[in-house]
């Protein structure tokens, strides 16, 4: 199985994606990166009207646990009592709560302060990484993955790339625009959402390939 993982592009994108996080957390540990990050705030709110206001609040919303939780129950019940794809809800489920508890187990790490600029909405919590990015991130990515093996009209492919971007992409947005996380923390959660994904989808098709063998020389 090794051999089909190391040698994947699966597993290529987790390297690429995990030297990305590692230069961000190594920023932010080192408390490098607030000229970016306050810049790129004031540049995202100097565009604050009630209509972006609302939108933002609504991605917001889309990207919150509860939401989440339902889309990914409703995709689970999909998988399991629809399609019959049980090792593909395998995929989903480790997804979906390995990247939760990565970022509940970073932010306690990194222990990072939210930004006190300019907030719209009230957030607890700790700021790095966005746990709104790397739950996007994680949940359409895979999502897309999933859909992605079984649609062959390229059009159908390019709207969902297009959708993934961006639900994933406006998401991201509104956290920096309601003033409660640097882009920093997103662009991090994205990093850190993005690698382990792509490790979980590496592992997912050596697993997929190495059975084939075997059942190939049987």
């Amino acid at each position: 199985m090794l051999q089909f993982l190391y040698g994947s592009r699966g597993f290529r994108g987790f390297l690429w994606f995990l030297l990305a996080f590692a230069v961000i957390a190594v920023f932010v540990k080192l408390d490098r990166i607030s000229g970016f990050d306050i810049s790129i705030i004031h540049a995202v709110q100097s565009a604050e009207i009630p209509v972006f206001t609302s939108l933002a609040k609504g991605l917001s919303l889309v990207g919150s646990s509860k939401l989440a939780i339902g889309i990914s129950l409703l995709t689970m019940m999909i998988l399991f009592f629809v399609l019959k794809h049980r090792i593909e809800l395998l995929l989903f489920l480790i997804v979906g709560l390995g990247s939760q508890l990565l970022n509940t187990w970073m932010k306690l790490w990194f222990h990072r302060e939210r930004p006190n600029i300019h907030r719209l909405i009230e957030q607890a919590g700790y700021s790095f990484p966005s746990g709104h990015s790397m739950a996007a991130f994680s949940l359409y990515g895979v999502l897309a993955y999933l859909l992605w093996r079984h649609m062959r009209g390229g059009t159908e492919r390019v709207l969902l790339i297009l959708f993934t971007v961006l639900m994933t992409g406006g998401i991201g947005w509104s956290r920096v625009y309601l003033g409660v996380h640097y882009p920093s923390d997103v662009i991090g959660g994205y990093a850190a959402s993005g690698a382990w994904l792509m490790l979980c989808i590496a592992c997912f098709e050596a697993f997929r390939n190495s059975r084939k063998q075997r059942q190939q020389r049987t």
